[in-house]
């Protein structure tokens, strides 16, 4: 919901290093991180140490609360995909993506990804350029820079077919215990239109945070504004998510059993619609066999799965994936590999 472009969340670069080879999975990191705050050192020698309590912790970006949820639930995928990753240097790599597709359009998309040399963290490095055209003329990138060690930005833009489709922009402020975000999407400051996005994110204990979100958007003849508030708790191995506002609600419970087994449960439900669901997924690794199994069913009887084998020393991943729907008696299953 925040997002105005959708924009997906795959993992953090490695730190480019003059003596290592450029790493073939360099992409876009997910949403905007930023190092954990460290406590207060302690008194000088000679005087009389008083133990400080603890800071709250930093509760992170608002968009990221129920994303430990999703990425237990397999992606469906239909058709035949090949991914090909090529690294050029320590900070340049491009990608090649063909789809063929037995009920779709069958695309080609080219992308490229550049990683800066600025260090935030250990495993974040900016400025972030990253961009992909497929084969209609279609358009998505994104930039993503730090400006300080608290405040980070980010612009997007979206073509279709060789028209301007959408563009937005934003920044994040990273406090000690709180963050705070706007997004502006598509603002047209002569025609008085666009779409403001504010977040909110604040730690009431190191285990509570609580926040909201206010979505405003304004054009010829039409102006709104939606609020929605959110808390999550995070246990030892669990996090559980509630999100309510005018438009409906949103519940997830994420726990990791083990080192090997991870389980997720998400209801939706929504008030234009008039419509809800319950999803639960699992997601079992095992790293001697370089396996990954994931899997999920929903209210709707809908059963899907997805199966990831490594074949190292190899780069080569081969994915299989399918979904049942058994309400609507449709079957649909996808074979992907990924080189490099």
């Amino acid at each position: 919901m925040g997002n105005v472009l959708a924009a997906s969340a795959p993992s953090p670069p490695p730190p480019p290093s003059a003596s290592s080879s450029p790493s073939p999975g360099v992409t876009l990191p997910p949403g905007f991180g930023m190092p954990p705050v460290l406590p207060p050192a302690g008194t000088g020698p000679g005087q009389q140490q008083q133990e400080a309590p603890n800071p709250l912790p930093n509760p992170g970006a608002f968009d990221e609360c129920h994303r430990k949820c999703k990425e237990v639930f397999p992606m469906q995928m239909e058709g035949v995909r090949l991914v090909v990753n090529k690294g050029l240097s320590n900070h340049f790599q491009v990608n090649h993506s063909l789809l063929l597709s037995t009920t779709g359009d069958s695309s080609y998309r080219f992308g490229a990804t550049f990683v800066g040399s600025k260090q935030a963290s250990p495993a974040e490095f900016f400025p972030v350029m990253v961009g992909d055209m497929d084969n209609s003329g279609s358009l998505n990138s994104q930039i993503i820079h730090q400006i300080s060690s608290r405040i980070r930005s980010k612009v997007a833009f979206q073509t279709q077919q060789q028209k301007f489709v959408n563009w937005q922009g934003g920044a994040e402020f990273k406090g000690d215990d709180f963050t705070a975000a706007v997004t502006f999407g598509n603002p047209d400051v002569l025609a008085g239109s666009g779409i403001v996005i504010a977040h909110y994110l604040q730690s009431i204990t190191p285990a509570l945070a609580l926040g909201g979100e206010l979505v405003y958007h304004r054009r010829t003849g039409e102006e709104g504004a939606v609020v929605s508030l959110l808390g999550r708790y995070t246990g030892g191995n669990s996090i559980t998510t509630l999100t309510l506002g005018s438009t409906g609600a949103h519940a997830s419970y994420y726990h990791r059993a083990n080192d090997q087994l991870q389980v997720g449960v998400e209801f939706e439900a929504s008030s234009q619609a008039q419509d809800s669901s319950v999803t639960f997924g699992y997601q079992l690794d095992v790293p001697g066999a370089n396996l990954q199994f994931k899997g999920s069913i929903d209210s709707n009887w809908v059963v899907g799965a997805t199966l990831e084998k490594k074949l190292l020393p190899l780069p080569l991943s081969l994915v299989l994936c399918s979904f049942l729907n058994h309400q609507k008696n449709k079957f649909q299953c996808g074979f992907g590999i990924t080189i490099g």
